[in-house]
């Protein structure tokens, strides 16, 4: 009989790099843990130095090997510098998640045109300009690779009254979009190209939100009748990036307690 890998090799990740953007707090450094305590190697990168240092500190407490570079995923030439130094420092790049995000509210007819550039270019064109030189430069010539975007399941449907954020929503669905139309062309290199669909989680992008409509009435709206916490992708992530999830490629998986289920969500 041939021998099949055991279930825990599929999910081991020794050896590899994983590059986390926006991995500074919240759902990037929980992913970011998940991949370190799996074996990767990790590079953090976000905006504010004092915040990737604290979360280095964080991870490396858990026995995981990480570092940082301080950098603004909506500036080209920053995104293309993260990919650039992390190829020097670590060597390789297995797994890319794209998780850097910003969102802006404000009523459609009045929404600012500089905050739908500001959230379009953070939120959709970098996981381009990232995907683009982590490719080139690692996973094309390597012909292997990992690509994980962060979407949401805002970018699965409309809005409701309350949530008026155009251009976060528009974004996260052409995130989605992005996704399957990059797992079609890149996957006869060997890279898989999937996303995240996260519901409502406790972060510091959502606060506004839920102490507008109440953490506990958004609960309810789900079918496990809870938001996400501090575990939740952490499973979904290291499915993605590992070999027990080579089979799977242009997908979006919900995690959302059940919301994106219900019609209407």
């Amino acid at each position: 009989m041939t021998r099949t890998t055991r279930v825990q090799e599929l999910f081991d990740l020794k050896g590899q790099v994983a590059l986390v953007t926006g991995g500074s707090r919240g759902l990037g450094l929980q992913m970011a843990e998940a991949l370190g305590e799996a074996g990767a190697k990790i590079m953090l990168s976000s905006r504010k130095a004092a915040d990737l240092e604290a979360a280095v500190a964080h991870l490396q407490d858990r026995g995981i090997d990480a570092r940082w570079i301080a950098a603004d995923a909506a500036d080209e030439a920053q995104a293309r510098g993260v990919v650039h130094q992390t190829l020097e420092r670590l060597g390789q790049i297995d797994i890319l998640v794209n998780n850097a995000g910003a969102t802006w509210g404000a009523p459609a007819e009045d929404y600012p045109v500089a905050a739908w550039d500001k959230v379009m270019n953070l939120n959709i064109r970098s996981l381009f300009v990232m995907s683009q030189e982590a490719a080139r430069q690692s996973m094309i010539p390597r012909r292997a690779g990992r690509i994980i975007n962060v979407a949401s399941i805002a970018g699965l449907g409309g809005n409701p009254a309350a949530m008026q954020t155009i251009a976060y929503n528009t974004s996260k669905g052409a995130a989605v979009n992005f996704t399957r139309a990059l797992a079609g062309e890149w996957g006869r290199y060997g890279i898989t190209v999937n996303a995240l669909a996260p519901g409502f989680f406790p972060s510091k992008m959502s606060q506004g939100l839920l102490d507008a409509m109440g953490a506990d009435n958004m609960a309810a709206h789900a079918p496990l009748n809870r938001l996400g916490d501090a575990e939740d992708l952490k499973g979904a992530v290291l499915l993605f990036a590992s070999r027990a999830g080579k089979h799977i490629t242009g997908q979006i998986l919900a995690v959302d307690g059940g919301v994106s289920a219900l019609v209407g969500g």
